[in-house]
């Protein structure tokens, strides 16, 4: 995301998130798993992707995840750059990831369900919709509970 959504999403995800589950900075989830063995072949393709627009977008609404609350994120732009990565790495995605993309950005996840129907409230009151700033898009890997960044690609066109 642009520096100043950054900076919101994550601020929203310190006040909801449970602090001992808070591991990274908010973001929007492409992809939960792809396999390590692929990920040459990733990077060229997000490199490919990145030296494209902005993709437009907007957070046009709050997303009940049962257990915890999220902005979902509205851009045809990115769920085309998305589809274009499914379509190259078909093979090797998992169940979750060959579903139908939700995009969006968690703000809160592991909690009952009545804390998390008590964050919507709250959120309700003041939401309006907004422009969202794409910057680019990253690679990450999962070690067992931190993440390390592998490349991020910022959009140039």
């Amino acid at each position: 995301m642009g520096a100043a959504d950054q900076s919101w999403a994550d601020r929203l995800r310190q006040a909801y998130f449970p602090p001992e589950r808070n591991q990274i900075s908010a973001h929007i989830t492409l992809f939960h798993h792809l396999p390590p063995g692929c990920l040459g072949e990733l990077k060229a393709a997000l490199g490919e992707l990145a030296r494209g627009p902005r993709p437009p977008a907007r957070i046009d609404r709050l997303l009940s995840l049962g257990q915890g609350v999220a902005l979902h994120v509205h851009s045809p732009a990115l769920l085309a750059m998305r589809q274009e990565l499914a379509e190259r790495f078909a093979a090797l995605l998992t169940p979750q990831d060959a579903g139908r993309p939700r995009l969006h950005i968690t703000i809160q996840n592991k909690v009952t369900a009545p804390v998390a129907r008590e964050t919507m409230a709250v959120l309700e009151r003041d939401f309006r919709p907004r422009p969202l700033a794409i910057a680019g898009l990253a690679a990450w890997e999962y070690r067992g509970g931190p993440w390390a960044l592998v490349q991020r690609y910022g959009f140039r066109g």
